[in-house]
């Protein structure tokens, strides 16, 4: 080990050290945002988020055992490797994600890039410890047990407070970009700042000047990129999107987008987007939701109806359209989704005003937990959810979900559900058939020609057989813009090339949908 120093510090031993394992907490803090930041990005911008907890947590903590190692010879002169190490580690973590940001939008090169930015957060984390390790030594001497309990437990606590800070706080407030930004800030002031101010008589006064020129540097680079962040933000999103972006927002459960443009046949295009995903385009979107809510709707009863989804109310629209329909609730996560539904004129014109009309009932809440809590009965569910591509979407496409919905089904109910393409992703909508079947249901799929997403399916499902019919009211088919009898008699066939049936079923224990969603359309 070097020799101690005996430069005198600014403060008593005991303040000295409740200082620095102080900026020990508000490093590990920072370190944690860096981490969970990277993970939610990835999970919004491609989905899969156990696939992108897996790479950065398990590419960080083998980059923390590189950078301890690498830090072994920085402790002979450990005010300046820590003060170069926290800067660097402010500015990499700090401009994490506006880097992937850009690699997404402009050069659609993603997991390369994060793996990058994974390694060196990592290192630069994992250089922290041995060196703080020095640091406190040097300001009395303890065992090394003592030391390294006063420093683990600091460095957990803040990370307590980070990983709790990120979502309640710096996400809501702040966003992705901006987020990590101020959180480099503070990693650098608390990283640099404490230390040079503390030991500053350890580190001549050449050495001083560049570490606090170097800082200072730091400090104006994210604040000039905090400054740029939100039209860079505009500029890369709309990088992904064809058509100009008419609303953007980004709520606590996912990204809202809504494009207006002019499609090739002349007529206006609204289109809503979650998560970079397209939910519907004004332009074809009624083949879908008639496809999704009248075969459903008809032969059997309807007076309660149930929509586990739909936040944008055009099922809701479709439900409405039968006079003998009592009540219908709807259950949405996001209580964004419903205001704009309601309140932003485009899209509460295309689904007329559906959620205004006195017979609909809107619950916030997610689907899943809320069937769990419930007694009541419906005549028909009507289940218009996200595609399965990653967990927290695939539970509702569970065998376990489907037997709470079967509960909640009165005697002669059905149920349909939006099963993606059976022509992009057949394995993803066989499974989805399957599991519904395994879940107790006799089932009748069919799919539909939808321009915007291409050949869409869906499967119609009854607790008792014999299968559920696919039919019309006869009564509603005058408004309806697309279906009729024909195209129902077409939509139960489907070609050779889409016959997929060895495929498994969907269970909590096991999210089969994700890996089949994440093949099929990254091969599409």
């Amino acid at each position: 080990m070097a020799a101690v120093e005996t430069a005198p510090l600014r403060l008593p031993a005991r303040a000295a050290r409740a200082l620095v394992l102080a900026a020990v907490f508000t490093c590990a803090a920072c370190g944690l945002v860096y981490e969970l930041a990277l993970v939610a990005l990835g999970s919004y911008l491609v989905g899969n988020s156990v696939t992108q907890a897996s790479i950065v947590l398990s590419v960080m903590v083998f980059a923390m055992g590189l950078g301890s190692l690498a830090a072994k010879p920085l402790q002979r002169r450990p005010v300046v490797a820590f003060a170069a190490v926290e800067g660097a580690l402010a500015l990499v973590g700090g401009l994490s994600v506006l880097t992937l940001y850009a690699a997404f939008s402009w050069l659609d090169v993603y997991v390369p890039v994060l793996v990058l930015i994974a390694l060196a957060v990592g290192a630069l984390i994992g250089a922290e410890i041995p060196i703080l390790m020095t640091l406190l030594q040097r300001i009395r001497r303890q065992d090394a047990g003592s030391a390294v309990a006063d420093l683990f437990a600091a460095d957990y606590v803040g990370a307590l407070v980070g990983g709790l800070a990120f979502p309640f706080l710096l996400l809501p407030h702040f966003g992705h970009i901006k987020g990590a930004l101020l959180v480099g800030g503070v990693n650098a002031v608390a990283g640099i700042a404490v230390v040079l101010w503390l030991f500053r008589g350890h580190v001549g006064r050449a050495a001083r000047a560049g570490l606090w020129t170097g800082m200072a540097l730091v400090l104006a680079v994210l604040g000039a990129t905090y400054a740029l962040a939100d039209r860079f933000e505009e500029s890369s999103r709309q990088a992904l999107y064809d058509a100009p972006i008419a609303f953007e927002t980004r709520t606590p459960y996912q990204e809202i987008v809504i494009t207006r443009s002019i499609s090739l046949t002349g007529r206006p295009d609204l289109r809503l987007f979650l998560n970079g995903d397209l939910q519907f385009s004004s332009v074809d979107e009624y083949r879908y939701h008639e496809a999704l809510v009248h075969p459903a709707m008809a032969g059997g009863p309807r007076g309660r109806v149930l929509v586990l989804g739909g936040g944008d109310g055009l099922a809701m629209r479709e439900i409405l359209k039968y006079p003998d329909v009592r009540s219908a609730t709807l259950v949405e996560l996001d209580p964004e989704m419903l205001h704009l539904a309601k309140t932003y004129k485009p899209i509460a014109d295309l689904n007329g005003h559906s959620f205004a009309d006195p017979r609909v009932h809107l619950v916030t809440a997610d689907a899943f937990s809320w069937l769990r809590g419930r007694a009541d009965r419906f005549d028909t569910v009507v289940v218009d959810m996200p595609d399965p591509d990653e967990v927290a979407t695939a539970k509702l496409y569970s065998l376990e979900f489907y037997g709470l919905v079967r509960r909640t089904l009165a005697p002669g109910g059905r149920m349909v559900v939006q099963s993606g393409s059976p022509y992009f992703a057949p394995k993803s909508f066989w499974s989805i058939e399957k599991t519904i079947a395994a879940a107790g249901f006799a089932t009748t799929p069919y799919h539909v020609d939808v321009p915007s997403f291409g050949d869409w399916g869906y499967v119609l499902a009854s607790p008792s057989r014999p299968a559920p019919a696919l039919g019309l009211d006869p009564r509603v088919v005058p408004g309806l813009r697309y279906l009729d009898d024909g195209v129902l008699t077409a939509a139960r066939v489907f070609g050779k090339d889409v016959r997929t049936r060895d495929v498994q079923i969907n269970t909590l224990d096991h999210p089969h949908l994700v890996d089949y969603e994440d093949q099929e359309w990254k091969d599409a």
